[in-house]
C-alpha cells in the first residue's frame, strides 16, 4: 500500500468514489485531492462525504457535512466556531491546530474504532433532528416568502 496518492481531476474522484462504493479499499493510506479550480474541489466534497470514513479539512461549512470530521487548523478566526459546533454536535473534534496532534488523533482513530462509532451514532442522531438540514430549510422559506408568479 502506497503511503500516499493524488486525485487532481473530477474523473478521478468519480473513480475513486466508484471504487469505494464497490467495497474496494483506496490505493494508498492517505489520498489528497487538489484541484486547480473552483468548481472540482466543491464538487469532490459532496461526492466523497458519501464515501469518506473521516473528513480531514478546516473548520469552515464543512464542519456542517454529515460525515465524522478531524478538523485542523483554520485559516481565519470566523471559522473556529465552527470546529466547536462540530465537536458540541459530536461529530468531529475540536480544532487541531498543530500537525502532531493531528497524527495523534489519526492513530487514536486507528485503535479506538468506537471513536468513529459514536461520531458515526451522532450523526445518524443529529439527521433525524434534522441537524443537517439547513439548506432545505433555506430553500422551503425561499420557497415560501417567494411571490407567488
Amino acid at each position: 500500500l502506497k503511503q500516499w496518492d493524488t486525485v487532481s481531476s473530477i474523473e478521478g474522484v468519480h473513480d475513486f468514489c466508484d471504487r469505494c462504493r464497490a467495497g474496494e479499499e483506496p490505493r494508498s493510506a492517505v489520498t489528497l485531492f487538489a484541484f486547480d479550480d473552483y468548481f472540482p474541489a466543491v464538487a469532490t466534497t459532496d461526492l466523497l462525504a458519501r464515501v469518506a470514513d473521516v473528513l480531514c479539512s478546516k473548520p469552515s461549512e464543512l464542519a456542517f457535512y454529515p460525515v465524522p470530521k478531524l478538523n485542523i487548523r483554520r485559516v481565519g478566526d470566523h471559522e473556529a466556531s465552527s470546529a466547536l459546533r462540530a465537536s458540541e454536535l459530536g461529530d468531529g473534534t475540536l480544532e487541531v491546530r498543530e500537525p502532531e496532534e493531528a497524527v495523534d488523533w489519526v492513530r487514536l482513530m486507528r485503535r479506538t474504532p468506537a471513536l468513529l462509532d459514536t461520531m458515526n451514532a451522532k450523526i445518524v442522531a443529529n439527521a433525524k433532528q434534522g441537524v443537517y438540514d439547513g439548506c432545505k430549510e433555506a430553500v422551503r422559506l425561499a420557497l415560501e416568502l417567494a411571490p407567488a408568479a
